[in-house]
C-alpha cells in the first residue's frame, strides 16, 4: 500500500510498504476514505518529537471502511464506516472505566519509555512514536486499528467523510479545550491559536454559551475564519496582546484563557518569545511557552486556563507565582475522544456543528508531503488537509 512515512526532519515521503494485519483478535483494518495532517503532525514534521524512526507511518486523524474484522470483535462488520479515534484504548482499564481513554493503561507497549519522561504513560496514539507505542497512523491507503471494539465509531449515512473526519481528532479536542472553561452566561473566552483546533474551540465555546471570544493569531486567513464565527480577533505581532484582553476586559481579564498553540509557538514581539527560540536552538530547552506564560497573566483572578496545545518536556519560567496567588485552575489533557463522540456526533447530525468548514485543501496521498510544507509555511492560505488515499 501506499502511505507517508517519516524520514528525518521535513523529509516525509509517499512510498510503499507492506498492507497492515490483523495481529489480536479485537483488531479490524480499514480501507483509509479520509485522513488529515494535523498541527500536532507538524511538530514531528520539525523533528522535535523524541522516539520516531525512519520509515514511521504517521497520521492520526483517519476513517473509512471496515475490510476485516478480528475473531474478538462483534461490534463492528465489514463494509461499516468508521471513524477512528486518535487515542487507542482498551475500554477495560482503571482509566478507561472512568471515561479517561488517553490515559489508557494497556494501549502503550511503549510505557516505560514514556513513564522515565512523563512519570507515567498515557494511551498509545497513531503515528505518533516509539514513545507513545509505535503504531503506524492513518496517513495510508489501510489502517490496524487495536482494540477496534472500542475505539471507532459508526459514521451514518447522511454524513459526508469531511463532516465525520474531525470527529477523530479536532472537534473534540476544540470542544473540549472549551468544556474545560465551565463557561457561564456573559464570559470572556480568549484563545491563542486560530488554527483547527482553536477554530473548534471559537466555534465551541460560543455553543456553550461565551458572550466573547478574542481570538489570538497573526496569520491573516486564521483571523479572518475566526472572525467570520464571531469573534474578537488580536493579532500578536500588531497588538500587545496582555494590555489589549485587559483593555477589553475593563482590566479584570478574560474568564478563561485556551492554549491551542502549544510547544513551537511563534517568534512574538516580546523578549521571553525571542529567548525561547534562543534557548531550543541552543538545546537549552525542550519547548517553547510564551503562549502559556501569556494565558496565565491575561486570565483573571480564579480564571481558568485550558491548555490542549502540545508540550513534550519542562517548561521554563512559567508563572506559578502568579497562578497560585491569583486562584488560577488548570485543566488539560490529550483527548479522551471516545467521551466526547456522542454528543459531537449528534451536534453534526442534528446540523448544529459542521466541522468542514475548516477544509482549504483536498489532495492525494502522493501530494502529502509537498501539502506538509505548505501547511507549516501556511502558504496559500492553508488551514486545514484533507488527503483522499
Amino acid at each position: 500500500m501506499k502511505a507517508l512515512t517519516w524520514h528525518g526532519k521535513h523529509d516525509i515521503r509517499c512510498e510503499s510498504v507492506p498492507d497492515p494485519v490483523i495481529q489480536d483478535g479485537r483488531d479490524t483494518i480499514i480501507k483509509v476514505t479520509a485522513c488529515a495532517i494535523c498541527g500536532s503532525d507538524l511538530h514531528i514534521y520539525h523533528g522535535t518529537i523524541p522516539e520516531m524512526k525512519s520509515g514511521d507511518i504517521i497520521g492520526h486523524e483517519a476513517m473509512g471502511e471496515v475490510v476485516e474484522v478480528g475473531k474478538d470483535n462483534s461490534k463492528l462488520r465489514v463494509g461499516d464506516r468508521v471513524v477512528v479515534p486518535f487515542t487507542i484504548s482498551c475500554g477495560e482499564c482503571f482509566f478507561c472505566q472512568r471515561g479517561f481513554y488517553s490515559g489508557c493503561e494497556r494501549s502503550n507497549p511503549d510505557r516505560e519509555k514514556a513513564s522515565k519522561l512523563w512519570g507515567n504513560s498515557p494511551a498509545g496514539l497513531f503515528g505518533y512514536s516509539h514513545l507513545l507505542g509505535g503504531y503506524s497512523g492513518g496517513q495510508a491507503e489501510y489502517l490496524r486499528v487495536p482494540f477496534a471494539d472500542v475505539g471507532p465509531v459508526k459514521v451514518p449515512d447522511g454524513l459526508t467523510d469531511d463532516q465525520a473526519l474531525f470527529l477523530s481528532d479536532i472537534f473534540p479536542t476544540g470542544y473540549m479545550a472549551a468544556e474545560f472553561c465551565d463557561i457561564q452566561r456573559g464570559d470572556t473566552i480568549a484563545i491563542w491559536g486560530c488554527g483547527p483546533v482553536g477554530q473548534m474551540a471559537i466555534r465551541s465555546a460560543f455553543l456553550l454559551g461565551a458572550e466573547r471570544v478574542i481570538a489570538i493569531d497573526t496569520v491573516p486567513e486564521r483571523l479572518a475564519l475566526a472572525a467570520a464565527a464571531g469573534a474578537e480577533t488580536l493579532d500578536f505581532m500588531e497588538v500587545d496582546i496582555y494590555d489589549r484582553i485587559m483593555e477589553l476586559t475593563q482590566g479584570r481579564g478574560a474568564d478563561a484563557c485556551i492554549d491551542a498553540v502549544g510547544t513551537e509557538a511563534e517568534a512574538a514581539a516580546s523578549w521571553d518569545s525571542r529567548w525561547d527560540r534562543i534557548k531550543v536552538a541552543a538545546y537549552l530547552a525542550t519547548d517553547r511557552p510564551h503562549v502559556l506564560r501569556q494565558a496565565i497573566h491575561c486570565c483573571r483572578n480564579f480564571g481558568t486556563v485550558s491548555v490542549v496545545g502540545v508540550y513534550g518536556g519542562f517548561l521554563d519560567k512559567i508563572p506559578f507565582g502568579s497562578a497560585i496567588n491569583r486562584g488560577i485552575t488548570f485543566k488539560m489533557a490529550q483527548t479522551p475522544v471516545q467521551r466526547y463522540l456522542p454528543t459531537l456526533m449528534r451536534l453534526i447530525e442534528e446540523g448544529r456543528f459542521d466541522p468542514s468548514f475548516v477544509i482549504t485543501h483536498r489532495a492525494s496521498l502522493e501530494d502529502g508531503p509537498e501539502l506538509y510544507n505548505t501547511f507549516r509555511e501556511k502558504k496559500d492560505g492553508c488551514i486545514k488537509v484533507v488527503l483522499k488515499p
